[in-house]
């Protein structure tokens, strides 16, 4: 069973294209033209084992709102798309990753139900060319587009090491929901259906 997909979706403030395997080694290679969102996702592609390649051209004379949020879509649609009917996947996942001082714990499921709780306590306005208001948005869209809860607590002082410990955090929870448990037959809901 393949569980990759690619997502192309050009709009008037972006050109993406996507592709997520969620059976890779963690190699990645992430363009979007916002330095530090790139680090994040990359971080999220090699602690998740997630194959993940990313290429952006966005309205940066902007901002980096429409270039992070959209990616962020993007990514929630492939995840979706390569999980399917999400038939034998674990669906639970929760990791605490530290960060030198910084500490983030990131609890998910897959539920088909969009969600998101952030606790990202940032005290400056940009890391690097990426708006660290711009992350818990991304997070929060990302979420919507994937059909996912998230439940994300960070505690630090230092900005840079919140932001990758929450990356980092969320890509080990997602590895462990997005698994395969060879004890279940269907998925993981009493409904039938998730």
């Amino acid at each position: 069973m393949t569980r990759s997909a690619t997502i192309e979706r050009t709009t008037k403030e972006t050109s993406i294209r996507l592709t997520l395997d969620l059976d890779g080694t963690g190699e990645t290679s992430v363009s979007t033209g916002v330095g530090f969102f790139d680090h994040l996702l990359g971080s999220f592609g090699h602690h998740g084992l997630f194959d993940l390649t990313v290429s952006v051209e966005g309205d940066l004379h902007v901002d980096d709102h429409h270039t992070v949020e959209d990616t962020a879509i993007v990514l929630g649609e492939a995840l979706g798309r390569a999980l399917g009917d999400k038939s034998g996947i674990v669906r639970f996942g929760d990791a605490t990753v530290p960060m030198d001082e910084a500490r983030a714990t990131a609890v998910i499921d897959i539920s088909g139900r969009a969600f998101s709780v952030l606790d990202l306590p940032f005290t400056q306005h940009m890391l690097g060319n990426l708006s660290t208001q711009n992350i818990g948005h991304a997070l929060e869209a990302f979420c919507r587009s994937a059909g996912v809860t998230l439940h994300l607590h960070t505690v630090g002082t230092n900005d840079h090491h919140i932001a990758e410990a929450a990356f980092k955090a969320l890509a080990r929870a997602l590895r462990t929901a997005c698994a395969i448990d060879l004890r279940r037959s269907g998925v993981a809901s009493t409904k039938g259906v998730l």
